[in-house]
């Protein structure tokens, strides 16, 4: 595991528009890796409830879009329901990163981002 101790939620967020930036420019390898990394200081012991909340936010204004339905269909879900969605999109990112298919595997840690 990284040593996350030194890490600001400034440096989150610019990993994650980074990670956005790369997705955007085709280099769905390092838009990945910095998904990974971010998720596993989400995960880690030095991230706590106030700072996924303003990860949260932030993440409501990197993927703003006019028509959400990620987002009214989590509203109708509890949260088990979330919690399983957000491990199934987990391994399928695995599953396609394993394979080799970098864009699928981006695009399903994209997906569980947004049932945060």
């Amino acid at each position: 595991m990284k040593n996350f101790e030194n890490l600001s939620l400034k440096d989150i967020i610019k990993l994650t528009r980074a990670s956005e930036k790369k997705y955007r420019e085709g280099n769905f390898r390092g838009a990945f890796e910095d998904k990974m990394e971010v998720k596993s200081y989400l995960k880690s012991k030095f991230c706590d409830r106030k700072i996924i909340e303003k990860f949260k936010q932030e993440l409501s204004k990197i993927y703003l879009s006019k028509f959400d339905l990620i987002k009214d269909h989590k509203s109708k879900l509890d949260l088990t329901k979330t919690k399983n969605i957000i491990k199934l999109l987990d391994k399928k990112s695995e599953e396609k990163f394993n394979q080799g298919d970098y864009k699928g595997a981006v695009k399903a840690l994209r997906r569980s981002e947004k049932y945060l």
